[in-house]
């Protein structure tokens, strides 16, 4: 492999950071995963030092017989690159540990958007711990959003899905809202009795509070069993799924015309059909042609197609990565 033909490919979301290299020709030379986090939670020098890690890694994978020098473009999908300082000092920083000649920052939601979308535009519509959405136009356009939660105003996600769960498990206990099987199901889920038990053992750090996200399944579980508190709560993430979607369609210019969206994240893996049912129908509304998919290949796959994108590297090329980079990561990157 010569160097002006290699990608680092980058995706570092909330629960892992995934690392492959990748040839001209498409070719898989090794892959890794290490320990997550954006910098916002673990600080630049020990992000750069997990990437560092895992590169490490992936060269071993690759072996002796491969040629492993610096790649001429590393592409990083990153959580926490919400806003454009965020993208400025990401970019200082990884260009300043030179792991490859040029240095690439994305937020982690265009990875996915480009691994799942057919023709490399369209929108991504990420719902795991936290929810985001980005989206590429025909044209080259793209929207993105701060992604910062209630401070922005992109609310939504397993995370805060658990946190209104728990909120409103509280609230029926002193009469201030319905009953709810959730009052049995949140604290119990943690081998505690009452929601005011889950509140304190969050409260005095003795749970994570980032633990909380565990509570998403059990939100969905007790809507499906017919308890109208949780249905609320799950049909309040549809609908913030479908504004913040809605409106990446709309600033996109794509209501007229065909166009897909894929579902990127945890959340997306509920059999809940009433759920599916109801944002496919709100998106359908703004956009009719929509067109779903599901995101089956592994997000780092986006980031080497970026890569390969940006090399001008052709079908082949592109089709052989595909391949081989779901393969390997089904193999190796399985949680």
């Amino acid at each position: 492999m010569s160097l002006s033909t290699t990608i680092l490919a980058v995706d570092g979301g909330n629960s892992k950071t995934d690392i492959a290299l990748v040839t001209q020709d498409g070719a898989v030379l090794g892959t890794a995963r290490v320990e997550a986090g954006s910098y916002h939670a673990v600080g630049m020098e020990k992000m750069v030092d997990n990437i560092r890690s895992g590169i490490g890694q992936a060269a071993a994978v690759a072996g002796s017989g491969a040629d492993t020098t610096i790649p001429v473009v590393g592409v990083y999908c990153l959580a926490g690159a919400d806003l454009p300082v965020d993208d400025q000092r990401l970019q200082r920083a990884l260009g300043e540990a030179k792991f490859a000649r040029e240095t690439i920052v994305r937020n982690d939601a265009f990875a996915g958007l480009r691994a799942g979308c057919s023709n490399g535009w369209g929108i991504s519509l990420v719902c795991g711990a936290g929810m985001n959405c980005a989206g590429v136009a025909p044209s080259g356009e793209i929207v993105r959003f701060p992604a910062l939660g209630i401070l922005s105003g992109d609310e939504g996600g397993g995370g805060d899905l658990a946190i209104r769960a728990l909120a409103a498990a509280i609230r029926a206990q002193d009469g201030r809202a319905p009953r709810s099987s959730l009052e049995r199901l949140l604290p119990e889920h943690f081998g505690l009795h009452s929601p005011i038990d889950l509140l304190t053992a969050v409260h005095t750090d003795e749970l994570a509070h980032s633990a909380l996200v565990d509570l998403a399944p059990v939100v969905f579980s007790a809507a499906q069993a017919g308890d109208e508190v949780a249905r609320g709560l799950v049909s309040w993430l549809a609908d913030e799924l479908i504004l913040m979607g809605g409106s990446a369609i709309r600033r996109l210019g794509l209501s007229d015309g065909e166009f897909e969206i894929v579902f990127v994240g945890s959340i997306w893996k509920t059999t809940d059909q009433v759920f599916h049912d109801r944002v496919c129908a709100g998106l359908r509304e703004i956009g009719p042609q929509v067109v779903f998919r599901y995101l089956d290949a592994p997000p780092v796959l986006g980031a080497a197609l970026l890569g390969a994108d940006h090399l001008g590297l052709g079908a082949t090329a592109q089709a052989r990565m595909r391949q081989e980079l779901t393969a390997v990561c089904s193999q190796h990157l399985a949680s």
